[in-house]
C-alpha cells in the first residue's frame, strides 16, 4: 500500500481521514498546518500522496502542494474544503477537490484513483 500524508488542522476531522486511510492498508504521516507537512515532505521522500485540507494555517494547500511539487513533480494531492466553487490550479493537475461534509468511503476511492494512475497498486 501507499504512504500518505494527511494535513487538516481540525483534529476530529483529521481523525477520520487518517482512520478512513489506514483502514484501507496505507500508512498515514499527520500534520496540522502547512509548515509541519512541507517539512514532512522534505525529509520523506517516499510519500505518495498528499490529502490537504484548503485552508490550514501556516500555508494553505494549495500553496503547500505547489511547494512539494517543486521537491517532489510527481506528487498528486487530494484537497479537501468546505467552500464549495473551490477548484484546483491548472498546475497542480493531476489533483481533485472533495467538498466536506465527506463519505470515508469516497475518500479512500478517490485516493485508490489518484494512486493507480500514477502506476501504484491501490489493492
Amino acid at each position: 500500500m501507499a504512504k500518505l500524508l494527511a494535513v487538516e488542522d481540525e483534529p476530529l476531522v483529521r481523525i477520520l481521514i487518517v482512520d478512513a486511510l489506514e483502514s484501507a492498508g496505507h500508512t498515514v504521516i499527520e500534520a496540522a498546518d502547512g509548515d509541519a507537512a512541507l517539512q514532512i515532505v522534505m525529509k520523506t521522500p517516499d510519500i505518495d500522496l498528499v490529502v490537504t485540507d484548503v485552508r490550514i494555517p501556516r500555508m494553505d494547500g494549495f500553496s503547500l502542494a505547489l511547494a512539494a511539487r517543486r521537491l517532489r513533480p510527481d506528487l498528486k494531492t487530494v484537497f479537501i474544503t468546505g467552500y464549495s466553487g473551490a477548484a484546483v490550479p491548472a498546475e497542480l493537475a493531476p489533483s481533485t477537490i472533495m467538498q466536506k461534509p465527506f463519505d470515508p468511503d469516497d475518500l479512500v476511492v478517490m485516493v485508490a484513483k489518484l494512486l493507480a494512475a500514477n502506476g501504484d497498486h491501490p489493492n
